[in-house]
């Protein structure tokens, strides 16, 4: 069993890394190099990637900022330090349909059928691309859209995370082995991949860990 993995280098994407490997795939893991903020992601990525040993790690080049619209691809908004109601300013227009859309592509031509993306509940009240129903809908693009689709071999997403909390992904991840010091999840982190702290990223992962009784491995600005 093969599976495309969406890398991001964070603690959730880690952690499904994992959960795919506990279920037996050899992973080929899919890392995009957007013009994000936190561009220290990517080489957590590529030290996540090696650690577990996938058989490929790509990172793709793409370029968002000229599109902007979201405090990760436009440094003339800010990152957040505090929340607010509705769906916040992090969210970057579209990401997941194009993340998505490149690991469908690369799995298509691999001849793979599974993908792994790491949305979860945490995510799932603000971000509308990380909802159930979007994930099925994308599901059904994949099948009407794709040569293997019309051909009879669906496309699987899978988002084992997607109803856990992130004190529930830390424990699993540490069950599974993930080092999790390895990790970037801040979204303004420094070129060493030191996490400011404050940004909604890290008083998710902050809170994770205190509810998880695990100790955080970060290191914060």
């Amino acid at each position: 069993m093969k599976a495309v993995v969406l890398l991001s280098g964070g603690l959730d994407s880690a952690t499904i890394l994992a959960m795919a490997m506990e279920q037996g795939f050899t992973c080929y893991t899919l890392s995009f190099n957007y013009g994000q903020r936190h561009a220290a992601e990517l080489n957590a990525a590529k030290k996540v990637a090696d650690a577990m040993k996938v058989a490929v790690h790509k990172t793709i080049d793409l370029d968002l900022t000229q599109i902007g619209g979201s405090a990760l691809t436009d440094k003339n908004i800010a990152v957040p330090q505090s929340s607010s109601a509705g769906i916040p300013i992090t969210y970057v227009p579209a990401r997941n349909t194009i993340f998505l859309s490149y690991a469908l592509a690369w799995a298509e031509v691999l001849g793979i059928s599974d993908i792994f993306i790491g949305v979860n509940a945490v995510d799932y009240s603000g971000y509308p691309d990380c909802r159930p129903e979007y994930i099925a809908a994308f599901e059904n693009t994949a099948r009407l859209a794709t040569k293997a689709g019309v051909e009879g071999k669906p496309f699987r997403i899978h988002t084992p995370l997607i109803q856990m909390s992130k004190a529930e992904i830390i424990r699993k991840g540490t069950e599974l082995g993930v080092d999790f010091s390895l990790t970037v999840s801040c979204y303004q982190a420094d070129a060493q991949g030191h996490a400011c702290g404050v940004c909604d990223s890290c008083r998710f992962r902050k809170e994770g860990f205190v509810n998880a009784g695990i100790p955080d491995p970060t290191i914060y600005i």
